[in-house]
Order: structure tokens, then C-alpha cells, then sequence
């Protein structure tokens, strides 16, 4: 009983530093758990809009939310939260099942890092990144959803 009480209080104070990163961000995970429309319009207001393209009958739209300073108090250098959302192209249907990843491309790099993989997260697919330097960065996402279909899709965005 005891050391099911240890490892209880620990798992709670290991997920602390998530809860804070959560609730910076709860505003954005209730408008992405509703439709996919709805979604991509709370988005559109919420977060910086990298843009929106249709590869093979889906949607992809891809967003960038400033999460510096929640990330720097707890030690950590990345300073963006990079998703992507997924929508079919004719029904509109949210799209949130497959694998997803994303190789950035920084200022003056002539190859893109390392593949960096998506999570599902609350109706989209992301992870935190950092975009340390000014100057322009491009995103290549590649994507496996449900239905096993490859599909690439390329964004931008300059840091300013």
C-alpha cells in the first residue's frame, strides 16, 4: 500500500510540468475537439496560420503557437508548438488516426533535420520544435494516415 502511495504522488509530480504546459494551452485543446471546421477556425484565430493544402483528397493545415516562455521556465529550448490538422477533402470529416512527422529546415541549412515525430494530440498532430535562429524555416510533413496513403505536404514561415 505504501509503495503504490510513493509511486502515485511520484507519477503526480513527474506530470506537473505537463499540467502547466497543458493549461497554457487549454484553450487551444477545446477549440480542437470539436469539428474539424470548427477547429480550423478557432485556429485561424489562436495560432500563426502557416497555411492550408489538399494532397490526395486531404486537407492539411499546418499552425505554429509561441510557447517560449511556458517552455523556458521549465528548461527547455524549444519555443514553438508545431500542428498539423487533417481533414477529408470532401466530407470534411477530421482526420486524426495514422502516423505523422516533420523535418524542418532552419536559415541557412542546407539539409533538414531529423524527422520529428507528430503526436496525436486532442484533434491534431504535434510536437514543441525549436526555431532558435532568424530567417526563413520550411516544414516537410509526411503523413500515413488511416488509410495507408503516403501524402507530403511543405510549409514556411520566417522568424522574425
Amino acid at each position: 500500500m505504501k509503495r503504490t502511495l510513493i509511486t502515485l504522488m511520484s507519477c503526480a509530480a513527474l506530470s506537473l510540468p505537463l499540467s502547466l504546459s497543458a493549461a497554457e494551452h487549454g484553450e487551444h485543446q477545446m477549440a480542437m475537439e470539436g469539428n474539424a471546421n470548427a477547429s480550423m477556425e478557432m485556429m485561424e484565430h489562436d495560432s500563426i496560420m502557416l497555411g492550408q493544402q489538399t494532397v490526395e483528397g486531404v486537407n492539411g493545415m499546418a499552425h505554429l503557437n509561441d510557447v517560449g516562455a511556458v517552455m523556458a521556465k521549465m528548461g527547455k529550448e524549444e519555443n514553438y508548438h508545431f500542428m498539423m490538422m487533417f481533414s477529408d477533402a470532401k466530407t470534411g470529416e477530421a482526420l486524426h488516426e495514422g502516423t505523422v512527422a516533420v523535418k524542418i529546415t532552419g536559415p541557412g541549412d542546407t539539409q533538414a533535420g531529423a524527422a520529428i515525430p507528430l503526436m496525436g494530440m486532442g484533434g491534431h498532430f504535434g510536437a514543441d520544435v525549436a526555431l532558435l535562429k532568424k530567417g526563413e524555416y520550411h516544414f516537410m510533413v509526411g503523413t500515413k494516415l488511416s488509410d495507408g496513403q503516403k501524402r507530403p505536404f511543405e510549409f514556411s514561415y520566417t522568424v522574425q
